[in-house]
């Protein structure tokens, strides 16, 4: 069995789409923090307003979604031709993006 298609019943390497997983988790758990953020620092705020009718808004989503795509480019860059472990990578993803839903939700976000 080759080094590439160990793990994954002989077909293509899974690195890409690990790093699609992954970067979904990285980008929801930024839209987290960046929200928080702008709304926990005024200095932040000020610098998140890229369109002032949306407010903050604006700049925490166009920064998550820098965020989102950077986290993929570079990890499809570094995984793309290999079988990473899909289990661990969808575990991390799914722990980022459930406590990225968590630190939105006004109660918890309340208490940082």
């Amino acid at each position: 069995m080759s080094a590439q298609s160990k793990g994954n019943g002989g077909g293509l390497p899974n690195g890409a789409g690990a790093a699609a997983i992954l970067a979904a988790g990285i980008g929801s758990f930024a839209l987290a923090v960046l929200a928080i953020a702008a709304d926990k620092v005024a200095a932040i705020k000020s610098l998140m307003i890229f369109w002032k009718p949306t407010g903050p808004l604006s700049g925490v989503t166009t920064c998550t979604i820098v965020v989102w795509l950077a986290a993929w480019l570079v990890l499809d860059r570094s995984w793309t031709k290999r079988d990473v472990a899909l289990a661990r990578v969808s575990t991390v993803a799914l722990t980022l993006l459930m406590l990225g839903l968590l630190l939105t939700f006004p109660p918890i976000a309340d208490l940082l």
